[in-house]
């Protein structure tokens, strides 16, 4: 018996550090290319982001953390380019989801009023698609999700968790660019 156990723990042994030098030989791998830099700017920006949300004490503070996924993913110039339009388009549809909610019943009705009408302010302020892409998820967040406050309160929470996103993702964007890491 003694011996089937001596064998069984060199076994796992030998197991196991075979599996500690592959790993080690993946992460070697990982840090000479730009996946370990470009993954620990990633993370830090979406934590960052997700801890300004939280101590702002916003209810859906994911959606920070999500923003800021999307806007790290570029170069400064690019991010703040599309950062332009899906914060106004975020701003338009807070608004007027609130109003909408406020005013009527967010109904299937009401709700393709809203859209409709937030497609002909983005083209009369002859904003891009980013900007109605947006208006149009915050008008669905803010209409279509049952809460106990108030559609205005919504509206100011979801702008906030957005502004927050982006505002995190373009200062990491500025201090850690990834053209510092990329091969």
């Amino acid at each position: 018996m003694e011996k089937i156990k001596l064998t069984a723990i060199r076994y796992n042994t030998r197991m196991n550090v075979h599996f500690f030098q592959r790993a080690r030989g993946l992460f070697l791998r990982a840090a000479k290319s730009r996946w370990l830099a470009d993954s620990a700017r990633t993370g830090f920006a979406a934590a960052a982001a997700y801890a300004v949300a939280r101590l702002c004490r916003l209810p859906e503070a994911y959606w920070a953390p999500i923003i800021t996924l999307i806007v790290v993913q570029s170069s400064l110039g690019a991010a703040w380019n599309v950062s332009k339009p899906r914060l106004i388009g975020t701003a338009l549809g807070a608004v007027a989801g609130a109003l909408m909610a406020g005013w009527f019943s967010p109904d299937v009705v009401t709700f393709g009023i809203a859209i409709f009408v937030l497609g002909l302010i983005c083209a009369l302020l002859r904003l891009d698609q980013s900007a109605y892409r947006f208006a149009g998820m915050t008008v669905a967040i803010v209409m279509l999700i049952v809460r106990a406050e108030p559609p205005w309160m919504a509206g100011i929470h979801r702008f906030a968790e957005v502004s927050i996103g982006i505002i995190v993702g373009l200062v990491f964007s500025a201090i850690w660019p990834r053209r510092l890491f990329e091969s």
